[in-house]
């Protein structure tokens, strides 16, 4: 898509809780330009045009695409609607980027990535843990060879907002009456965030629980996937206990990375150190931001999604690709059912995966 020389216009779908992060970022991306939103409630309404001055708002977002025509909408509305939405925006050749749960089913999924690839607009999922910027400095020293072979990977997440009555908060209220909660919500990022700094996974196994009985799904859970490589990766979480850091959703909890020559550490508060085998361990200098949602990694997935539209390169986290994360999500939800590990069976682009 040849751009340059303009600014994209953009239409979001949505004005809840979390699409003030996207709103937010649109804004600081000066090839953009969001002409307008979509939404029915007054008071979020209220909120947008106070915070972001969007002025036209639309209650139907078919209306807004057939007279704002712009270049790319922003899904960020329940996965229920998503299907339709990205049908619609397809059919007028608009690109989307969406954010995740892609859909309340993986078949639903597999549909929607299929007939918009078919329509022939570009697609990103919003999966933005992997744009956290811990896990891009990280990238970087993995890709120097820095730590050799690589053999474990160990996240430990405790959020503390899922206990009580009044789980999730009035923040995200609606993920009490999830069927499918810790792993196709957070979880799946996590398996993203996995993908991209250790490559496919080959095998999963997983222990899922449900410790507030007031929600409908699980709520903790021990997922372990073995990757190609022979390194084995450990996700512990639980959105019911309380961390003793302050903000658990700034790194969403603590990593361990181990290889054959040292390790690295992500501590809470974003600090990144490296600890070579023999040696003390030290820090690395970057910068997280502490702007926006957790490293202000919705601004570094947007900016990517653009840079897309503008050069034509490929997003990471396209909908074939994005195929893959959910198809090790559907496996881990499989292991913990049947309490045996399971085989990741990857399909091809175009496939039916």
């Amino acid at each position: 898509m040849n751009a340059q020389d303009r600014r994209l216009k953009g239409v979001c779908v949505g004005a809840g809780y979390f699409s003030h992060y996207h709103y937010d970022a649109w804004q600081r991306i000066p090839e953009v330009e969001i002409t307008a939103f979509v939404s029915r409630d007054p008071n979020r309404i209220r909120a947008i045009q106070e915070r972001f001055g969007i002025a036209r708002v639309y209650s139907d977002y078919r209306e807004a695409l057939d007279r704002e025509k712009p270049d790319f909408v922003d899904i960020n509305t329940p996965p229920q609607t998503h299907l339709e939405m990205c049908r619609e925006a397809a059919a007028r050749k608009i690109h989307i980027i969406c954010q995740k749960p892609l859909a309340p089913t993986f078949e639903e999924a597999k549909t929607l990535v299929r007939e918009v690839s078919q329509a022939g607009v570009r697609f990103m999922v919003h999966e933005n843990f992997r744009f956290q910027p811990w896990y891009r400095q990280i990238k970087k020293i993995l890709d120097a060879g820095t730590l050799g072979r690589i053999f474990s990977l160990y996240i430990q997440t405790r959020m503390g907002d899922g206990w009580g009555e009044n789980a999730y908060l009035d923040r995200q209220p609606y993920f009490r009456h999830y069927p499918r909660l810790l792993i196709y919500e957070t979880g799946v990022h996590f398996i993203d965030t996995f993908r991209y700094l250790l490559g496919e996974i080959r095998r999963v196994m997983a222990w899922l629980r449900r410790l507030n009985p007031v929600i409908a799904g699980e709520d903790c859970g021990l997922m372990v996937c073995e990757f190609y490589s022979g390194a084995i990766g450990v996700w512990d979480a639980n959105r019911y206990n309380e961390p003793n850091y302050e903000n658990p959703r700034y790194t969403f909890g603590q990593t361990l990375l181990e290889g054959e020559h040292g390790s690295i550490r992500i501590y809470p508060d974003g600090r990144l150190t490296v600890q070579q085998l023999g040696g003390p361990e030290q820090p690395i200098a970057y910068e997280p931001s502490r702007h926006g949602f957790a490293g202000d990694c919705c601004y570094a997935a947007q900016r990517h999604f653009i840079d897309g539209l503008l050069t034509g390169q490929p997003f990471e986290t396209n909908g074939w690709d994005y195929l893959k994360t959910l198809t090790v999500q559907e496996a881990v939800y499989q292991s913990a059912t049947t309490g045996v590990p399971v085989e990741v069976t990857y399909g091809q682009e175009g496939d039916n995966v």
